[in-house]
This record gives structure tokens, sequence and C-alpha cells, in this order.
């Protein structure tokens, strides 16, 4: 195919783009992703522009801009702020701060040490993202730019390569040698299945020559999980343009993102990016001067956890409601209204320009043998650091809770750790070196799914977990398949049992079975993957489901049909303030003599326990 010239010099774009930077003096980077901006992030913007209005008094600078950022990833140290210049990380920043932190570190060059990050193994403040583990040993693609420009200013975007590798592949006009170039880097989806995206892309291409789509799937449903929706809050430049290369490669005109209704900040920055890119031609009719058209909608969900589905996600965006659909045929053969569609995550589409730009070889480098690359994981649980990290495939998850997530919280002692959210598996402390790739958590029964990572400490039950997950997966269930609807209903029923005290041996052989059946017999992803919390937990775990059976004790405390609260006689003074406050007239006594609690009419509701002031009341 012949060369196209284009009518923009992008270039010319990025270093005009990269002079305005120039000129906007000492920057002021705060996070203004979701997070951040529910702590006050918006408040401490204003108060520093308040101050920054007279630039007299700068003493190293003739300007200072304060720019609002996405998410920085360490969003329990929110809100933060970082100023690249002084080589300072502040956390925990309030709009009271602002003010010392202007005083004395922009105007006097002396950082404020209180509001430095303080390692929790060191116990030392740490200046800068460089020398903080927490972001040191991230290795960043997906979200490389996120927390470092103003997402709703096109130019930054242009500034660190946007719309780079758009021109490049619109300029080299040859769609397959895209496809081929994502096939080489061996770039997997990042929405759960893990199915190479060159494949995908080629399955599709070979409908070109009638109208076709491209889905990016933005409906993070996993709870506590939040990766996509940081790349459309920080970074959603990046986004368009990868929706757009491979709408190019498909052979499509028109794509969908399809967000979740819970995300209001990430679907306003995309509307203004799909607004400010058509101005400057990179999106719409005759992209930079060339033949390729593509107009991008956004299409808000109800917040449906089986739209992540990608068949239900299309009868969702055509007005019908999210239930999933027999395959085949396969969306790239028959999607959306009927036409061939190309489905990626906003992952999996994110890191497309990068690629483009770095090369497949680049990319290939990073990751394992099969799974190439970085993956973004939502930290949370049981960790000093929580939050949103990227590292290459094959991390362990040894380094990912105890040098990124800065070890378990209070000293306690790691116990386990559920990947892939309600679709996953619970590892163990034997997983701890096993490094984290599609297959390689496959074997040991769980997935990397979309990347929601919850680490338990020894005080976490188990069951408990189990159950919640079922819970989850129970109510989002679409009831279309009876595997699924029914499965889920009775695997949580039992789970409810065993967790109340009332379980049976026989249960654990019912569970497993149900949890077989619903995994083997299930339309969808959802129902498939809906017992692996249930399976993996058995496996790993099953003398704590005996322990809640035969013993009617939770090993971890924290099953409270579990749990005997008794009064210790030789602590009691016989106050009588545990009877006075006991709801249920549990607690008799004499004052001034030990009392009794009847176990018959305790509802385990604590009162007594916290209000003791002889600690005299226990849990057994």
């Amino acid at each position: 195919m012949e060369k196209t010239v284009l009518n923009i010099d992008i270039a010319a774009e990025q270093k005009r783009a990269l002079d305005d930077i120039k000129q906007q003096g000492l920057r002021v980077l705060v996070c203004a992703g979701t997070g951040c901006v529910a702590n006050g992030s918006l408040k401490v913007i204003e108060k520093f522009k308040e101050l920054g209005a007279d630039v007299s008094v700068l003493t190293d600078y003739d300007k200072m801009t304060i720019v609002p950022t996405g998410c920085h990833g360490f969003c329990e140290q929110g809100v933060l702020v970082v100023i690249p210049d002084k080589h300072v990380t502040y956390v925990k920043v309030k709009e009271s701060d602002v003010e010392e932190i202007y005083e004395s570190h922009i105007r006097n060059n002396k950082p404020v040490e209180r509001l430095l990050y303080v390692d929790p193994k060191t116990h030392e403040h740490v200046m800068d993202d460089e020398h903080i583990n927490f972001y040191a040993k991230q290795t960043r693609t997906a979200l490389a730019n996120c927390g470092n420009i103003n997402a709703e200013n096109i130019d930054e975007a242009i500034a660190v390569g946007g719309y780079e590798a758009l021109a490049k592949v619109l300029i080299e006009n040859n769609p397959d040698g895209v496809i081929e170039t994502i096939q080489k880097s061996g770039l997997r989806g990042r929405g759960g299945g893990g199915f190479p995206t060159g494949n995908k892309w080629k399955f599709t291409a070979a409908n070109r020559g009638g109208k076709s789509y491209v889905v990016c799937n933005g409906d993070e449903g996993d709870p506590g999980a939040f990766m996509d929706r940081s790349v459309m809050e920080g970074d959603p430049h990046k986004l368009l343009e990868g929706i757009a290369i491979a709408a190019f490669a498909v052979g499509a005109d028109e794509a969908y993102i399809y967000v979740r209704a819970e995300y209001p900040l990430a679907i306003k920055r995309l509307r203004k990016a799909i607004a400010d890119a058509e101005a400057r031609h990179f999106l719409g009719d005759k992209i930079m001067g060339s033949d390729f058209n593509l107009t991008i909608h956004i299409k808000e969900g109800a917040g449906a956890f089986v739209c992540g589905e990608e068949t239900a996600l299309i009868a969702s965006i055509e007005g019908e409601r999210g239930m999933p659909r027999p395959k085949p045929p396969f969306p790239a053969n028959k999607g959306l209204f009927g036409r061939p569609t190309l489905i990626n995550n906003v992952e999996t589409l994110a890191n497309v320009p990068v690629i483009i730009r770095k090369g497949a070889d680049w990319f290939s480098s990073m990751g394992t043998e099969t799974s190439k690359g970085t993956k973004t994981f939502a930290l949370t649980g049981e960790v000093n650091n929580t939050g949103l990290i990227e590292v290459p495939m094959g991390t362990t998850l040894r380094e990912i809770v105890f040098d990124i997530g800065g070890g378990i919280r209070g000293g306690k002692k790691f116990k386990a750790v559920q990947i892939g959210g309600p679709s996953g598996g619970c590892l163990t402390e034997e997983h701890l070196d096993l490094p984290m790739d599609y297959d390689s958590l496959i074997k040991a029964g769980a997935m990397v799914g979309s990347g929601g990572l919850v680490v338990m400490a020894e005080d976490t039950c188990i069951v408990e977990v189990a159950r919640f997950f079922m819970n989850f997966t129970q109510n989002e269930s679409c009831g279309k398949c009876v595997p699924c609807r029914e499965g889920t209903k009775n695997m949580l029923r039992i789970l409810e049992k065993i967790v109340a005290g009332k379980g049976e041996m026989k249960d654990l052989e019912t569970l497993e079975e149900l949890a077989k059946s619903v995994k083997d017999g299930s339309l969808c992803g959802l129902g498939k993957t809906a017992p692996n919390p249930v399976l993996s937990t058995l496996k790993y775990f099953r003398d704590e489901y005996i322990a809640h059976i035969k013993d009617k004790k939770c090993p971890a405390g924290v099953c409270t049909a579990m749990k005997k609260i008794v009064i210790v006689p030789e602590l009691c003074k016989g106050c009588t303030k545990c009877a006075r406050n006991c709801p249920v007239e549990a607690i008799s006594g004499t004052v001034k003599q030990p009392h009794k609690i009847d176990q018959s009419k305790c509802i385990k509701c604590e009162a007594c326990l916290t209000n003791c002031p002889f600690k005299a009341i226990v849990l057994e």
C-alpha cells in the first residue's frame, strides 16, 4: 500500500506542546482522580492557585502552574501533591497544609517533613517517588502518564507522545502490518480472559469491507478494582488513540466506549477528550488528512457485572437487557447490530499506542514467555501500601505484597490473597513466589482477571471471604441460565449456613459438586468463574471449613454466630454496667458480685464488651 501524506505534522505539534509546558514555570501536580477528589483535592488545588497568584514572591521561577492530574495510584496516601522540580512527593495533604508547603518549600526550599511519606519498614521519611518502594518497584506502561499530565488538556497528552502512534500507522497505511505488530508484541487481553489481542484483531479484520465496530469495554465491575477508571480519568487521549488504531486495523469507522454510570469523572473527561480530539482532527472525518474516518460514542451502563461479558455488553449497547448470548457466532463475525465487532477492554487498548511507538520487541522484552508486557493491579486489603500498581508480568506475589505493598499491616502474618476479583481464586503462603502471569495462576486455581488483588492477614475468615464473593456473583447473575441462577443461589445458601454455625460435613461435598456443575454448565464467563473462590478456598483452607462445621468455631474469630462472649469472674467487680447496657437482658448478677451471660439470649452485639471498665468481658 502507498504511504499517506498527512496534513498534520505531529512532531511539530509535540514540540509546540513541550514548549508550552516549559513556559509553565514551576509545575505543581495535584491528584484530581476520584479518590483524591473525595479527600478534598479540589480545595487543595484552589488554595494553591490562590497563593500562587502573586508570582513576584517566587525566588527561582517567574511562574507557578497548578496541574490537576489523574490518579497517581497511591490512593491511601491522598491527597497527593508532587513537585517534580523540587523532587518531592507530599502525601495526605489537606487544604490547611497548602500554605506551609508554599511558604516553606516553594518559596524557601525547605521541605515539609511531616507531609512526606514514611516507609513502614524503616520508619524514615522519603522525599520522592524514585525512593518510595510503592513507585520504585513498578514499571508503568498503560499508567505511564496518569498523575503526570493534566488529563483535560490535549496539548499535555501530545507533549508525552499522544497521537504519534496514530500518525505513524496512518502514514504507513498498512492495517495488516499493525495487526502483525500487535501479534508479535504478545499482548493479551487485560480484561480477564487473556486471549491474544492480535489474533482477535485478525479475526475481526477478516470481515473488512462492510460496516464494523470497535467496542471498548470500560464496565469495570469487580469490587475494589479501578484500573480502567484510572486510565479513563488520567489519560483519556491514550485510550482514544488506542481505539483509533484498532479501528484502522480492523476496518471500522465507528466505536463505542461502554462506561458504567458510576464513573462520572471518567465520563466527563472522555467527553471532553473526544471533543478536543475532533477539533484537532485526530478523530472524526478525514483524520489528519487521511481517508480514515472514526466516530466514537460513549455508552453509559447501569453497572451490571455481567456486562463485562462481551455479548451481554453488546446487548446493553443495543438497548436490550444485558444478558449473554450463546457463542458462536462470535462478535468478530456477528456482534454489535449484527456486524463484525472488535471488543477490547480499556487497559488492553491503552497499551496499543505505546507498542506502536516503541515496537513489539520492546513490549515483549517485559514479562514471561507466554505473558508479555505489564499488568495493572488494584492492591487492597491488609497491606501497608494500598493503591493502583503496574508491574511486569511474572512479578511474584511476594514482591507485590512485601515490597510494593510494604508488608502486612500491624505486623500481622500473611494468610492469603484473593486475585482476579469475584471470578478469581485464593492463593496462599506457598504461592508467594509464584510468577503472576496468566498460565501460572490458572494452574494454581486462580486467574489474573481484571487485576483485583485483595491481601488477607491471619485474622481473616476464609469461609466468610468465599461467602462475600458468592453473595456478589449471585446478586450479579443475570438469571438467564439455570446452572448459574440456581447454582450460585444454593452455593450461597450453604456458605451462609456454615458461617452461621449450622453447617454439616455433607455440605462440603454438596458445595463442591455444585461448584463444578456451575463451572461446567453456565453460559458465560460470570457463571463459569463464579465457583473459583469456593473451589480454591476448599482446596487450600479445607481445615477452616471443617473447624466451622465440626468445632462450631471460626479460627479467625470473625463469624458472629460462633463468637462466645464470657465474663471472667476474677476480673468482674459487679459494677452492673454490662447488664445495664445489654439490649436483650442476657446478663444477670448482683451488685459487687461477678455477673454471668446467658448464652441462649446473647446476640453477640458486644455492647457489654465495649462498656466494661475492667476488661472483664472477653471473646472466646
